[in-house]
């Protein structure tokens, strides 16, 4: 399972983009990016470029428990309403009621 770590930032992110877009055409219908510690504006363009591209597919990418500095980031971009994202805690709830 694809999990991103640490960094996502211009310096990473077009290979951690491949990782994403691999991981997403594999099935893989949520990204956990808890150990993303670092992010600047290429976190958000990449999350977007990930959801895009679930949806070419048909699908509906989920991220979880998003760092709150790419949060911040996103709610500064007016993007944040276009991921769609979950803490842990809501993912597992949503688990259970289905």
């Amino acid at each position: 399972m694809f999990r991103p770590t640490l960094t996502l930032t211009a310096s990473n992110a077009k290979t951690v983009l491949e990782e994403g877009l691999r991981a997403i055409r594999s099935g893989q219908p949520s990204i956990d990016l808890a150990e993303v510690t670092t992010v600047d504006s290429a976190a958000v363009a990449t999350l977007l470029a990930w959801q895009r591209a679930a949806r070419r597919e048909g699908k509906t990418l989920t991220f979880t428990n998003l760092p709150h500095g790419l949060r911040s980031l996103a709610e500064l971009y007016g993007v944040l309403d276009l991921l769609h994202h979950s803490t842990a805690a809501q993912a597992h709830a949503d688990l259970h009621h289905h």
